[in-house]
């Protein structure tokens, strides 16, 4: 057994636990999320920071190959230059893809190997989910040498573009010609690679006059649409269980006081809706005063807000680990907005403002007004809470069916078992569910899962999140990823029978509208439930199971399945 940190337990004991009625576990892995969330051990998070460190230095040698840079000695010199910029999209592009990036390590439950990536995507007959599944050649659900051959010439091309003494357009070009077949050929890939920012930047520097108003543009599109997100329900709910979770406020009273009445009420107390408040204002607000400064007082003030608002965020490391690229929004936001203030991003020339209008308005409105239709990376909606998510139930003895998939990953269960011993592992793996269960949507599983199974105590818990990621290479809360798409793919495989897999699919509240749509779908026979989810009810009650009479009224209204 390869020995690692152990995590902080919950005070309970994990096998008198498991014995107990599913409300009764629920709520006691709520209550020790809430004082200790998922237990990193604090060596994870040096890891995390090591890595933050492996990726600025790969930026500053990637830098130091370019002939009007330098290297870190010089670095003052050259930071705000436009190819520094441009190089530090291009690295983060092939960090992010390479599985490097946010989606990587145990907050990801990723433990051995701690990556995804380039383990999948370099790899024929692992899943992919293609745009357009009966396209030839690039349609299919199983990874070919086609697309492996797709995405390793992408990243010969995204490093010979970082190697290059000068990037230009000829080394954009083949990359800008290539990332579409990529995406059409694995969606999976397209979303790895943060496409709706690096990508969209990337044909920003396509327009070499205009390149650095159309990197402003792109900025100050993703702080607005994550900030106008926010404008919800949920917002108050992230913010307890990322505190809860955090890896600098470590002091229970604190943790305690994100709760309206910590242990039995764990809705989010009046602290953590100022905080979410405060946080939506600040990201809503200063980018337009960075986007219309000129570089003076109050620019300088708009930039000191930024850095602190993302190093509030990297400095909780919080589940998903976005860190390198909260990194890359600060830097962009120095070399454009203050090395750069004199650009007016609002002159840019008409062609190049209707290709951003695409990325930086058109797919977010469309996202967030139609969410079960468009990404919500590319609907810029990032930790709003509100989510699509999805929870795969599988009896237990039917568990080993789902290691007929190929993949390059065994599932977390057993890759925690080579790890710890059965109580550390199950204890640890069992805070996942905490972590749904207390987001405000996760509430809806108090109704739900009764609805999808008779026993729940007979199925094994897997949340949405970790089969993508144990499936498809990529995880990073696009529920989308772990639809019934997936499902029918790995039922394919697997040959469930009908009861031994049941999925609860949860979408997105759309804007304006009051509620949520959830589906329940048996792997074998196909859905069996479906309705929809009022959200002012999911404000009621704990995240555990209540008698309505206690908890409010049901918030399902359910409809004949398809």
């Amino acid at each position: 057994m390869i020995q690692l940190p152990r995590p902080k337990l919950p005070s309970y004991d994990y096998d008198e636990w498991r014995r107990l009625p599913f409300p009764d576990r629920l709520r006691l892995v709520c209550q020790s999320w809430a004082e200790d969330g998922y237990g990193t051990p604090f060596l994870v998070y040096v890891a995390y920071l090591l890595k933050i460190g492996l990726y600025v230095g790969g930026w500053l040698a990637f830098c130091s190959l370019s002939s009007g840079l330098g290297g870190p000695s010089t670095l003052a010199s050259w930071w705000a230059e436009p190819e520094a910029l441009l190089k530090a999209v291009l690295w983060s592009m092939a960090f992010e893809i390479l599985g490097l990036g946010c989606g990587s390590g145990p907050l990801t439950g990723r433990y051995l190997p701690p990556i995804g990536g380039v383990l999948y995507f370099a790899r024929t007959g692992t899943l992919k989910r293609p745009l357009f599944p009966k396209l030839p050649l690039l349609g299919g659900e199983t990874r070919t040498a086609l697309d492996v051959a797709l995405y390793l010439t992408h990243l010969a091309l995204v490093f010979r573009a970082l190697a290059a003494p000068s990037v230009g357009l000829a080394e954009l070009v083949p990359i800008v010609v290539v990332f579409p077949l990529l995406a059409v050929a694995d969606t999976t890939l397209f979303l790895a690679s943060r496409a709706e920012h690096f990508f969209t930047a990337l044909v920003g520097f396509l327009f070499v006059s205009d390149a650095l108003a159309a990197q402003k543009i792109v900025w100050v599109s993703i702080w607005t649409w994550a900030a106008v997100s926010k404008l919800n329900r949920h917002f108050p709910a992230v913010v307890c269980v990322m505190i809860s979770n955090s890896a600098v406020v470590r002091i229970p009273w604190l943790r305690r006081r994100m709760y309206a009445q910590h242990p039995d009420d764990l809705r989010p107390s009046k602290l953590a809706h100022v905080m979410a408040h405060m946080g939506t204002i600040t990201e809503l607000v200063f980018p337009w005063v960075l986007f219309f400064g000129d570089g003076g007082t109050s620019t300088v003030v708009a930039l000191a807000v930024m850095l602190g608002f993302h190093l509030f965020i990297t400095s909780h490391v919080p589940m998903g680990v976005p860190i390198e690229w909260n990194v890359i929004m600060v830097y962009g936001a120095f070399v454009l907005f203050g090395a750069h203030a004199e650009v007016r991003a609002w002159e840019i020339e008409p062609a190049l403002a209707a290709l951003l209008a695409i990325p930086c308005l058109v797919l977010p409105l469309l996202g967030n007004f139609f969410p079960r239709h468009v990404s919500f990376l590319l609907s810029m909606r990032y930790y709003a809470g509100n989510w699509a998510f999805s929870v795969w139930l599988v009896k237990r003895e039917a568990l080993d069916k789902l290691r007929r998939v190929r993949t390059s990953a065994p599932l977390v269960h057993d890759q925690l078992a080579r790890l710890y011993d059965p109580a550390t592992a199950g204890a640890t793996v069992s805070k996942v569910m905490a972590f749904r269960a207390m987001h405000l949507h996760g509430r809806a599983l108090r109704d739900l899962v009764p609805i999808a199974v008779d026993d729940v105590d007979a199925y094994e818990w897997l949340d949405g999140e970790l089969v993508a990621g144990w499936a498809l290479g990529w995880n990073f809360g696009d529920g989308h990823l772990h639809d019934e798409r997936l499902l029918r793919a790995i039922q394919a495989r697997a040959g469930f029978e009908e009861g031994e897999l049941r999925c609860i699919f949860v979408e997105s509240q759309p804007m304006l509208q009051p509620r949520l749509e959830y589906r329940v779908v048996d792997a074998k026979t196909g859905e069996r439930a479906r309705g929809t989810i009022a959200v002012d009810a999911l404000l009621e009650g704990q995240p555990w199971p209540e008698p309505h009479a206690a908890a409010g009224r049901s918030p399902l209204s359910p409809r004949p399945a398809s």
